[in-house]
């Protein structure tokens, strides 16, 4: 698992974030997770690394 050490604040809509909220409980996962999840997804389709890895050569990110 991922060290949990930096915080990251969502501005949304009341409404989606019930309704999100609702989705994960339904699927015994939590918001945290998929908002993770969905990070980790960004950034590999983006061809960034983080971490202990080094990072590889893309021109359209900077880090």
């Amino acid at each position: 698992m991922e060290n949990k050490t930096a915080r990251f604040t969502v501005l949304m809509d009341p409404g989606k974030k019930q309704a999100f909220e609702k989705l994960c409980a339904s699927q015994d996962i939590t918001p945290s997770q998929v908002v993770r999840q969905l990070i980790r997804e960004y950034l590999k389709s983006h061809g960034v690394s983080y971490g202990q890895e080094a990072p590889p050569k893309n021109p359209h990110v900077n880090l």
